[in-house]
This record gives C-alpha cells, sequence and structure tokens, in this order.
C-alpha cells in the first residue's frame, strides 16, 4: 500500500533512459472505477504540468516513479480529464452526511486500485468511494 501524500514531489523517470522528466504534483482518481487513473507531473524543462495515464507506468517506487520512456510524453491522448483534488476535499455519505475531510488516500501501487480513504472523521475502505468533484469526495455509507 502507497499514501498519495509519500509519493508527491517524487522524480518521474523514464525506465531505459533515466531521465528526469518531471516531478509528481498530484494523482487523479477514477471515482467510479475506484482507481487511480492518472498521475499529474510537472514537467523537468520548463513549468507546464501534464498527466500521464496509469498504464504508461512501469513502477511506482520509495524514490522515484518509473515510466516506460521519455517518448510518452509525445503520445498522449489528448486531453486529460478533468482533475479535482482528493487530499484536504470535504467527505460527504450518499446521504449527504458530513464525514469530515481527506487526510490521506492509500492505493495499490502496482494497480492504482484505491484502498483506503482516511478523513478527519474516520477511515473508509476504497470500494466505498462513489465519486470526486470539486465540491466533496462522496462515500456510500457501509
Amino acid at each position: 500500500m502507497t499514501l498519495f501524500s509519500r509519493i508527491n514531489g517524487l522524480p518521474v523517470v523514464t525506465l531505459g533512459e533515466a531521465t528526469e522528466i518531471g516531478v509528481v504534483k498530484s494523482l487523479t482518481i477514477d471515482a467510479e472505477a475506484g482507481l487511480v487513473s492518472r498521475l499529474r507531473i510537472a514537467r523537468a524543462r520548463g513549468r507546464e504540468e501534464t498527466s500521464l495515464p496509469w498504464d504508461v507506468l512501469h513502477a511506482v517506487g520509495p524514490d522515484a516513479v518509473l515510466v516506460r520512456s521519455d517518448t510518452v510524453l509525445d503520445t498522449l491522448p489528448p486531453p486529460a480529464p478533468p482533475h479535482h483534488e482528493a487530499l484536504g476535499a470535504r467527505v460527504l455519505t450518499e446521504g449527504e452526511h458530513e464525514r469530515g475531510t481527506v487526510l490521506v488516500i492509500a492505493f495499490d501501487p502496482a494497480t492504482g486500485r484505491i484502498e483506503e480513504i482516511r478523513t478527519t472523521s474516520g477511515e473508509f475502505p476504497g470500494e466505498l468511494l462513489m465519486g470526486l468533484g470539486d465540491y466533496a469526495l462522496v462515500v456510500r455509507t457501509g
């Protein structure tokens, strides 16, 4: 299990060339699937940000995130889906009951599956995640 907060700021490095192409800024969640869908990075050259689909990652390690090739940035499908920041988001149940704010999100680094959401009011298993938008992260009551 890996925490969102532990990979923020890690370098994103190509597997073959060992070229740093940027640093991790955030992760994008596909709440419906319960997965991390994209890795948002600040590019090493310039200040622009981009996002990489989860399936182009080779590995998420303690010191770096490895991608298959630096050409991955040239072949990105346009445009990336909307990004909503999960850490610090308000948490609501499907019945609109307040459950604090998101402190930690844990995920499987191999699959991107969300395993746990820790909030200021307790913990929720990842499979209870229903949605994430500008207003809140929504979980099923369980």
